[in-house]
């Protein structure tokens, strides 16, 4: 890869960002398959590989990738979907699994090198967001029913103020995607923005000392971000659940 425009014999740091990929010589992104969608892809795969397998072990005792696998499932169908949908828990969490489970494998995924987070693609989260937008809609309806549901996006309030009232709770109803969508995408790329920078100071200032100083810093931030990529999963999919739980109950 070269800098857009430059000299060719001088190679794009950011080529793990922006790489469109190739099969046989044919340049893939003119059909519109970018390395972010073969990375979702492949996201995709390992997350039916690896449920196909905890869903096929047999027996009580959990094994292998079970062993693994099994004990967030729980905590998250205990501490996300139970609290948030009560009796009706199992009913939502596997909605609440599968998008913990893609952001987990996206995110993770970005930190292998050569590779890219799909999850800094904002859209990516713009249509993990808009999936969880409909979920949290359906949900509300499917529980409520449509007229309930809908008359319930407004509480009683006096006439005179219910159509503010209604601009403002449209306001937030958008605003709950939209939330979704830009922390995530931030998220992953501050992480990545912030390695580049420090390793940009070796090549700025050509110097042994502020090398090291930069490398111990960037391996640092890596380590960060591997706890960051489980813990924005996480924050993506406990907000999703309780979004969804707000339209279940609005009464609450």
């Amino acid at each position: 890869m070269t800098l857009s425009g430059g000299d060719p014999d001088r190679i794009d740091i950011l080529h793990h960002l922006i790489d469109a990929p190739t099969f046989l010589g044919l340049d893939l992104s003119r059909y519109g398959i970018t390395k972010h969608v073969w990375l979702m892809w492949i996201a995709s795969a390992l997350l039916i590989l690896v449920m196909n397998a905890v869903a096929r072990q047999k027996g009580l005792v959990p094994r292998g990738v079970r062993n693994l696998i099994e004990p967030v499932l729980l905590f998250l169908r205990d501490e996300l979907a139970v609290p948030n949908f009560h009796e009706k828990a199992d009913r939502y969490v596997p909605y609440i699994w599968t998008v913990f489970f893609f952001v987990l494998f996206c995110n993770l995924l970005g930190l292998v090198p050569g590779s890219a987070s799909a999850t800094g693609n904002l859209s990516v989260t713009a249509g993990l967001a808009c999936l969880s937008f409909f979920a949290i809609h359906i949900t509300g309806i499917r529980e409520n029913g449509p007229v309930k549901y809908f008359a319930s996006i407004v509480p009683p309030v006096p006439l005179w103020l219910w159509p503010l009232l209604l601009v403002v709770e449209i306001v937030g109803i958008l605003a709950k995607p939209f939330a979704l969508a830009v922390r995530l995408w931030a998220n992953m790329n501050a992480g990545h923005i912030i390695i580049l920078v420090l390793m940009g100071f070796i090549f700025l200032f050509k110097n042994f000392a502020v090398a090291g100083i930069s490398v111990l810093a960037a391996t640092a931030i890596y380590m960060l971000e591997i706890f960051v990529a489980f813990l924005q999963a996480y924050v993506f999919a406990f907000l999703t659940a309780v979004f969804m739980g707000m339209a279940a109950h609005p009464e609450h």
